[in-house]
C-alpha cells in the first residue's frame, strides 16, 4: 500500500474516531447543501469526503479505496492520483449542492441532509478503473463475476435510480455525481487541459504494443505460423 493511500485511509479512521468520541462534530463536518448555499460553510465539501456514518460504512468505503486505488495510483503516480482523488470527491459535493436547487421532491429533500462518506471519490475511482480495466472481472455482492465496465453501469443506473426515488438514508446522488465528475475530468476537462499529456500517452501506449509484438512465445514450429503463437 502506497504512502497517499495510507494517509487516505489513516484521515478517514482518524475522524472516523473523533467524531465516534464526539457526535457533535457531525453536523459541522459532514456536507449540509443548505447550509454550504445559505452559510457559506464551503469546507464542508472537502470534509465530508473524511466522516462516516457507522462502522461497515468505512469499512466499505476503505476497501474499494484499497481495491481501485492501490492500480490506479501505481499507473497513473501519486501526484496525479490524489489530485483525481480530490477532485472528483468535492466535485461529487459541489454537484449534490446544485441538484438540490432542482423541483425533484428527493433532492430538495436532500438539501436538508448531512452527507458523509468518501463514497463520491471512490466512484470517480472505480469509473477510472472501469476505463483503464474495461474487462477486468470485479465479483458483484462477491459472488458474481462481470467485467468491470458492466459493473460501473449497473452502479450507475442504480445512483440514478435511488436518486429520484426513496434513498433510504444514503446520498445516491453523491455516488452518481463521482461517476459523472469523473467521466468530464478524464474525457473532457483533463484533454481541454493538457492536450500535450494525451498525445504522449497515446504515442507511449503505441510504442509499448510493438515492443509487445517482439516477445511472443512460440510453442513449436516456424515463427511465420501464426496460429501457433501463444499469447
Amino acid at each position: 500500500m502506497s504512502t497517499a493511500l495510507k494517509a487516505i485511509i489513516g484521515a478517514n479512521v482518524v475522524m472516523f474516531l473523533a467524531t465516534t468520541f464526539f457526535p457533535a462534530l457531525l453536523p459541522e463536518l459532514g456536507l449540509q447543501p443548505a447550509r454550504v448555499l445559505h452559510d457559506l460553510r464551503v469546507y464542508q465539501l472537502v470534509t465530508y469526503m473524511f466522516i462516516h456514518a457507522g462502522l461497515l460504512h468505512i469499512l466499505f468505503n476503505m476497501l474499494a479505496l484499497w481495491m481501485f486505488g492501490t492500480e490506479l495510483e501505481r499507473m497513473w503516480g501519486t501526484r496525479f492520483f490524489l489530485k483525481f482523488y480530490f477532485i472528483t470527491g468535492i466535485g461529487a459535493g459541489a454537484l449534490t449542492v446544485l441538484l438540490t436547487l432542482l423541483p425533484f421532491g428527493p433532492l430538495r429533500q436532500l438539501g436538508v441532509s448531512n452527507i458523509v462518506g468518501a463514497s463520491g471519490a471512490i466512484y470517480g475511482l472505480l469509473l477510472a478503473y472501469a476505463m483503464y480495466f474495461p474487462d477486468r472481472r470485479i465479483y458483484m455482492y462477491l459472488v458474481f463475476p462481470i467485467p468491470a465496465r458492466v459493473f460501473v453501469l449497473i452502479m450507475g443506473a442504480i445512483a440514478l435510480y435511488l436518486s429520484l426515488s426513496d434513498s433510504g438514508g444514503v446520498a445516491n446522488a453523491t455516488h452518481l455525481c463521482g461517476l459523472l465528475v469523473a467521466y468530464v475530468y478524464l474525457k473532457g476537462l483533463r484533454l481541454t487541459l493538457n492536450p500535450w499529456a494525451e498525445v504522449k500517452y497515446r504515442y507511449i501506449k503505441w510504442r509499448i504494443n510493438r515492443v509487445r509484438k517482439k516477445f511472443d512465445v512460440y510453442s513449436g514450429g516456424k515463427n511465420d505460423e501464426w496460429n501457433r503463437r501463444v499469447h
